[in-house]
């Protein structure tokens, strides 16, 4: 290979069949970054839509930062930095796209969508014009590298902090993990339902997936929704090692079962692990699941107030128990506080729980018994 060899950014002698295989090479990873974020994160797209519109910014701004870094760096790395500038432009596409049409529907009050595309995308060339002729007279003014740095950094913070006041204006009307952590823990603390604008403050926009808070707080539990019966049984006993039986922890599903036979879900909290199981029967609905987040929240916000060290968490049968008495009890004022919850302006049919692709399982009646 000859010294002339080039990949064709930044070097005026670069041939175009290296300037052609540079752009495949881009072009190929962000197509198969799209397709892998798709996959990944495709089902928590529209439950955390104002995470993601905002996290499409990030990932714009972060690959015009590494285009503008590409021509100080040598060719090897500068082909790694393009390659990673184009996998972070494809991520922005989908978080875009998708949140856009979550917030796009949320923002349509009427069921005027076609009408609220239409104006967004005119007012999106609007700004796109004004920021064209401004960038036109901005330009003639910089010419040294720090003042071009300078500016660049300044105008992308400036519309980092733009878009996150934005997100942080909507007031989301579904219940995903976090609001629903927010609402049920003060409707339990103070007998009231906060309402979407109230929630929208307290709100952060990046959260961590499944984490268990009580009115904001610092994390004590995490929980996870959707999982399959495997996942349940690994948690009540772990197999053996030798010929992987998990016998012990089929008895104590036995066991477990009819705690929740008029319920359409089941759930096991891991005190030890402070990790929360929720498995949906077929044909849980909305409501149902948010149910059976709710009685995730108050059996770990039991055990969190408790102590790990309580007797409360030092076996199967008295963890069991809890589950039951805890489940009696939110039984008890569920009813009222959906309606609450509707009142208030909650889509408590929408499902918004899921962050990822989940299973359902089907028990037969004999079982449940």
């Amino acid at each position: 290979m000859s010294s002339s060899f080039r990949f064709g950014v930044g070097d005026a002698s670069a041939n175009p069949t290296t300037a052609l295989l540079l752009s495949i090479v881009q072009e190929s990873t962000g197509r198969i970054a799209t397709i892998i974020f798709a996959d990944r994160v495709g089902t928590a797209l529209e439950p955390e839509c104002k995470m993601y519109r905002l996290a499409a910014d990030v990932f714009n701004d972060a690959a015009m930062m590494l285009d503008c870094l590409s021509p100080a760096l040598s060719r090897g790395p500068r082909v790694l930095l393009l390659s990673s500038s184009s996998m972070l432009r494809a991520l922005c596409g989908v978080a875009a796209g998708s949140s856009k049409a979550s917030l796009s529907a949320h923002f349509a009050k009427w069921g005027n969508l076609g009408e609220l595309n239409a104006k967004d995308s005119s007012q999106e060339t609007v700004i796109s014009l004004m920021g064209m002729l401004a960038g036109s007279v901005v330009v003639s003014y910089v010419s040294s590298p720090m003042t071009t740095w300078t500016c660049l950094i300044l105008l992308l913070s400036i519309h980092l902090a733009m878009n996150r006041a934005a997100v942080r204006s909507v007031s989301m009307h579904s219940l995903n993990r976090q609001r629903a952590n927010l609402v049920l823990s003060t409707y339990l603390d103070q007998g009231r339902i906060l309402d979407p604008k109230e929630v929208a403050v307290q709100e952060r926009i990046f959260e961590w997936d499944g984490v268990l808070r009580w009115r904001g707080s610092s994390p004590f539990a995490a929980a996870k929704i959707g999982l399959n019966l495997r996942a349940l049984l690994a948690s009540l006993g772990p197999a053996q090692s030798r010929t992987g039986s998990i016998r012990d922890a089929e008895a104590r599903l036995a066991k477990l079962i009819p705690v929740y036979t008029q319920e359409d879900f089941l759930v096991w909290y891991d005190a030890p692990k402070r990790l929360g199981h929720i498995i949906l029967k077929e044909g849980a609905a909305a409501k149902s699941q948010l149910k059976a987040w709710a009685l995730m929240l108050c059996i770990a916000h039991r055990h969190h107030a408790a102590g790990q060290g309580d007797a409360i968490s030092a076996g199967f049968e008295a963890n069991q128990e809890v589950h039951r008495t805890t489940l009696q009890q939110v039984s008890s004022w569920w009813p009222g506080c959906v309606e609450q919850l509707r009142t208030a302006g909650w889509e408590v049919d929408t499902a918004s729980l899921e962050t990822r692709s989940g299973s359902r399982i089907r028990l037969d009646a004999a079982i449940g018994r």
